[in-house]
């Protein structure tokens, strides 16, 4: 036996040692790194959203390929967001959605407990903040510069809960059918559709709203126009977990199982 061949005590030795069972659900990250992996996910979304919109401007004068210009690296920038941080946080990046595991948990389901959510929300809000102060330095715009476009039109609030809705209706009804792998590819789909589609360019998400009223370009909202879309937001999201819970009931027979 030479110096570089493993000894056979090892090898029983490591194949003793405690292996986790197929299947098993990974141990979940310790609560400051979901909260970083919350930060940091909100403040690049932010940063892609606010800085795709100010790339845009600065190229073309018409609107309609600047709002493709931002949907376009909006999906793609998500997209990866969600791949990369998912198996940390879940990749939330947004209060709505963290609220909505918070009462699916709360009455039995999985999701996020009281603790978790009073750290997720804050982290998330701080990182769109963030985010948004971010794409103004990288564009030499004022650094905070409250956004002077009001978005407070009804039919702009109806697309809020339209766009919110769907979104949680989405999200949950991957996790009701085992599907939430395909979350990178459906989540960032869904929302660059809801660009289009809906008359509000698809925010659904409070604190990507909060941090997008810190800047005065394309893609910023005015701050009185806040609320309303926060609104908007929660009503679209326990609008999208009744669907959810219309949509995926299950029949049972008396003794609770599943019909045939």
């Amino acid at each position: 036996m030479t110096a570089t061949e493993p000894a056979a005590s090892d090898a029983i030795a490591a194949d003793a040692s405690p292996q986790p069972a197929p299947g098993a659900t990974p141990p979940r990250a310790p609560l400051i790194a979901r909260a970083a992996a919350e930060l940091v996910g909100t403040a690049a979304l932010v940063a892609i959203v606010v800085g795709s919109g100010i790339q845009a401007t600065e190229l073309t004068d018409d609107v309609a390929l600047q709002l493709l210009a931002n949907s376009t690296a909006t999906v793609f920038g998500l997209g990866v967001l969600i791949a990369l941080l998912g198996p940390v946080s879940g990749a939330h990046f947004n209060p709505a959605v963290t609220l909505a595991e918070w009462w699916t948990a709360r009455r039995g389901g999985d999701g996020v407990n009281a603790r978790e959510l009073a750290v997720y929300v804050p982290s998330q809000i701080a990182g769109a903040i963030a985010g948004a102060i971010l794409a103004d330095a990288m564009f030499g715009e004022p650094l905070v510069k409250w956004s002077t476009h009001d978005r407070s039109a009804g039919n702009l609030l109806l697309g809020e809960v339209v766009a919110t809705a769907g979104l949680i209706l989405l999200i949950f009804g991957m996790a009701k059918t085992d599907r939430l792998r395909f979350a990178p590819l459906a989540v960032a789909s869904y929302i660059g559709a809801a660009y289009w589609f809906t008359s509000s360019t698809s925010f659904a998400n409070p604190a990507v709203t909060i941090g997008r009223a810190f800047t005065d370009t394309f893609a910023g909202i005015a701050p009185s126009s806040v609320p309303g879309f926060i609104g908007m937001q929660l009503l679209g999201a326990v609008v999208g977990l009744a669907l959810v819970a219309v949509i995926f009931l299950r029949d049972k027979t008396d003794t609770g199982t599943p019909a045939a």
